[in-house]
């Protein structure tokens, strides 16, 4: 599919194909669907590149009009800050045959905590060693992104996701420090309602290095049905002529395998569709 750049100065919102499912297969299905519900981006969780059926997913992008976007799934072995070298190479392959699918669908942005897998802790703050070594390995990737088209957005999480990198701060001086057009910042309202102490000036701080959000629900249901102060978050994306994806990350317990690893234990609302329309018509009507 030939790439079509995101039209500027206007917020495109999107849905995370992990509400409704954690597999790679039927991804044009998805597609489809999310378009039916009045979106304008889909956000891939991509498991496994090799696993996508790129040339399905083109046809219903081509027959729908939606945008893409990806997001990482980085498991136990893809670790960009291990000190073993093993799990460093598995990472950086990982992340560059994903660059090489969403340079396929036409995507811009693939967003997450690109240097370790969520769930990894360890007791203990990140080393310095830890930081040159995400410097150096998404230095590398950054490059290859940028060739492709692509940029690696690096998302802060929770403290009780990641002990790497929680806060906006940090993830722009790490994006700093690499200096590589090819990655920016991403911000998640779920993390930075855990971390930041404000998040409307984290958003400010990152300025146009912030190249994706997730705009979800303080208890990771529905945007704007929970207690995320959107007018202060919305304000502050203005401020800055915020002009990218704006995607809903949420889960339910009814698909297992990503319940576990959030933590979604309950029924946070009535339905995933619910939480697909009610947030959408939240966003469309926020003035962003």
């Amino acid at each position: 599919m030939q790439q079509q750049e995101p039209r500027d100065g206007h917020v495109r919102f999107g849905i995370n194909t992990l509400l409704w499912s954690a597999s790679d297969a039927g991804a044009g299905e998805w597609v489809r669907k999310a378009a039916g519900l009045g979106f304008d981006v889909i956000e891939f969780a991509v498991f496994e590149p090799a696993e996508v059926d790129s040339a399905a997913v083109n046809s219903a992008l081509d027959e729908t009009g939606l945008e893409v976007t990806l997001c990482t799934i980085m498991t136990p072995e893809r670790d960009l800050i291990s000190d073993d070298p093993g799990p460093r190479e598995i990472a950086k392959r990982y992340i560059r045959e994903t660059v090489l699918l969403g340079e396929k669908l036409g995507a811009h942005a693939f967003g997450g905590p690109h240097y370790a897998p969520v769930g990894k802790l360890v007791g203990r703050g990140r080393t310095p060693e830890e930081w040159e070594r995400a410097v150096e390995g998404l230095r590398e990737v950054g490059r290859f992104a940028h060739d492709h088209g692509i940029c690696l957005c690096l998302e802060p999480l929770n403290r009780f996701e990641t002990y790497f990198l929680n806060i906006a701060a940090d993830a722009i001086a790490l994006v700093d420090e690499i200096d590589s057009e090819g990655v920016a910042v991403m911000l998640d309202t779920f993390h930075m309602n855990i971390e930041e102490k404000d998040p409307a000036a984290a958003i400010r701080a990152c300025g146009d290095r912030l190249r994706h959000f997730h705009a979800c629900g303080s208890d990771r249901g529905t945007p704007g049905r929970d207690s995320i102060g959107w007018e202060a978050i919305i304000g502050a994306l203005e401020d800055i002529d915020y002009s990218h994806a704006a995607v809903i990350e949420s889960f339910v317990p009814g698909i297992e395998e990503i319940a576990a690893a959030a933590a979604i234990w309950r029924d946070i609302e009535p339905s995933a569709d619910d939480i697909a329309v009610d947030g959408l018509d939240f966003l469309r009507g926020s003035g962003l």
